[in-house]
């Protein structure tokens, strides 16, 4: 049965190449048209060299028989061929390989999550992380309740270290400590699906390196190497001024950046909902209305919607009301 999926794929992989090539013009790539062309498209010989392979090695991937391409093969084809955000996907979906993530100046924010970040400003504590949960953006509701997270120093806006590596943001946390622990097993979960992502690079490690040193919970569960890309659950928290908040999460994923939006819902049937609201009325009565996302102006381009799972909350980890509030 593997052999047959795997013979699949290569058919699959050779056929999207071929495709491709044949779609593709040769003044797209910028090569003359002068001589008569016997094939659509581009020739094997002329995408094997805009992609800098061999055209023996390129024509063996056409005919399904090459090896599995790296992802520096891919990157080359993917170039070479012209391809789109889904197509390049696609393309290394089918090779069996990670994509690596869009580099994003500047820690830049997906111009979509923001959107939709902005837009539930007044229902639900929201904001959005890159691809190690360092937040870049939150809207006005997530700072009313928990304070500024995005822009600050070094570790301190990163939710994995703020969840196990400041104690004193847990206190703040009504969940038994059963919850706590399982909520951390989740989070140490996803950072391993995460640092994957990544390639197991200089700044993944380093960052796994800190929460280790700082914390023996995190060593404990890190070496245990569970994986999970997200769970379901809720927590409580207690503000002073608010009351008892109690929340259900969900996290979207931009496939483009990797980058996550994350979100706290108001369980149905308890008063969180009102809580919040005069949260934010308080808070706008105090100081003008700060989107924290202009901490991290949005890429100039469009993103896939994404997908909404369910997801440990590694967001929120402390009450403004307790004194936890990180004052700007």
């Amino acid at each position: 049965m593997r052999e047959n999926t795997e013979s699949i794929t290569r058919e699959a992989l050779a056929d999207f190449l071929r495709r491709r090539r044949e779609a593709l013009s040769p003044e797209a790539v910028g090569l003359r048209t002068g001589q008569r062309r016997r094939t659509p498209g581009l020739r094997r010989d002329e995408v094997a060299r805009l992609a800098n392979m061999s055209t023996t090695y390129y024509e063996r991937l056409e005919q399904g028989r090459g090896p599995q391409p790296s992802a520096a093969i891919l990157s080359g084809l993917a170039a070479a061929l012209r391809l789109g955000p889904d197509e390049r996907a696609y393309l290394y979906l089918l090779a069996g390989r990670i994509e690596p993530p869009a580099a994003h100046p500047g820690g830049a924010v997906d111009a979509e999550l923001l959107s939709v970040m902005r837009a539930m400003a007044s229902t639900s504590p929201a904001f959005v992380v890159d691809d190690l949960a360092t937040v870049v953006a939150q809207n006005d509701l997530f700072t009313a309740v928990f304070g500024r997270v995005a822009g600050l120093p070094g570790r301190e806006g990163n939710m994995f270290w703020r969840w196990f590596c400041s104690g004193r943001r847990r206190r703040a946390v009504l969940n038994s400590a059963e919850h706590q622990e399982a909520v951390s097993r989740d989070c140490v979960a996803c950072l391993r699906v995460m640092v994957a992502e990544r390639g197991y690079d200089a700044e993944a490690a380093a960052l796994v390196a800190d929460l280790r040193a700082g914390s023996s919970e995190f060593a404990r569960m890190w070496d245990e190497h569970q994986v999970s890309r997200a769970s379901s659950g809720a927590l409580s928290v207690l503000d002073g001024r608010g009351g008892r908040l109690d929340f259900d999460y969900a996290m979207m994923t931009s496939s483009r950046s990797r980058q996550r939006l994350f979100s706290l819902h108001p369980v149905s049937g308890t008063p969180t909902q009102q809580r919040l609201t005069r949260l934010l009325n308080v808070r706008g009565e105090k100081q003008p209305r700060i989107d924290s996302a202009w901490l991290s102006p949005p890429i100039d381009r469009s993103v896939s919607p994404g997908t909404w799972t369910r997801c440990p909350a590694t967001a929120v980890g402390v009450a403004e009301s307790e004194g936890w509030h990180d004052k700007p």
